[in-house]
């Protein structure tokens, strides 16, 4: 009876720890957004290996408690047998911690390395340059050798009550690396985009910088997730990735608007 108790709880158990963590998240994704580039798909396959690993482990030491419980319970008031050390055993629970461990830190280093990288010549160049209380995005282009910005968006701190239209949009094509440098004038901000599942700090003094390649068209919320001052919940922005051609289209007409504007002063 005791057994049965023992193994109906531990089932109970189980089950619960099951669908709180099925609840948690949505579907294989485990809590995380759904990825738009390359690098995210990359870090979500981390995220889902690394619950993969601990869902393992757990099984395997809950059903060590479970069989230790009911195989090893106390039947009688004899003392079992006593015994100094089972060399091993002690062996075995000593080094698989370490290949667990070396494991993890072998993929998390491998896709660090991928999500970190740079390339020589990013077709798309973008300094966004964070301050009190928004964002400032500028376009690079190499003119002659050198590099301009072609096209510049600045934009206001959203009200409190998040409807006035002074949310940034940074436009990136889809299929092309693009780069991000940051800027910081005044504190440290942190940049991020939830669907990239990736954030980096905006520090004073220092040029942050990263790439990404999105494959997924839309329009993604942004914000600044380093407390950085009272009005800090207003530094909203957003992420619109659109084709090449739109995106061609969109960098012209800044040009053109850039001109006009030029000509008219």
């Amino acid at each position: 009876m005791r057994s049965r108790r023992a193994l109906k709880s531990a089932g109970a158990l189980g089950l619960l720890a099951l669908t709180a963590t099925a609840c948690s998240g949505e579907g294989s994704r485990l809590g995380m957004p759904e990825p738009i580039s390359d690098q995210a798909e990359r870090m979500l396959k981390l995220w889902q290996g690394s619950w993969i690993a601990a869902f393992t482990v757990g099984a395997v030491v809950w059903g060590l408690i479970i069989w230790a419980v009911v195989f090893h319970r106390k039947r009688s008031d004899d003392l079992p047998p006593q015994v100094r050390y089972n060399l091993p055993i002690e062996i075995l629970y000593t080094a698989v911690p370490f290949v667990i461990i070396g494991v993890l830190f072998f993929f998390t280093a491998r896709d660090e390395n991928f999500v970190e990288k740079t390339t020589d010549n990013p077709p798309v160049v973008v300094d966004v340059t964070a301050f009190q209380w928004s964002w400032q995005f500028d376009y690079k282009e190499k003119v002659a050798g050198k590099e301009q910005t072609v096209a510049s968006v600045v934009g206001v701190p959203v009200a409190p009550n998040g409807h006035t239209p002074g949310k940034p949009v940074l436009t990136i094509p889809s299929g092309e690396n693009v780069r991000v440098r940051l800027h910081s004038n005044d504190v440290i901000h942190s940049f991020w985009v939830p669907a990239l599942l990736y954030k980096k700090d905006v520090m004073p003094g220092f040029t942050n910088e990263f790439e990404f390649k999105a494959n997924k068209t839309g329009t993604y919320e942004g914000r600044c997730a380093e407390l950085c001052g009272v009005d800090h919940s207003r530094m909203l922005f957003q992420l619109r990735v659109v084709t090449p051609d739109q995106y061609k289209s969109y960098i012209d007409n800044a040009k053109a608007q850039a001109k006009a504007a030029g000509g008219a002063q």
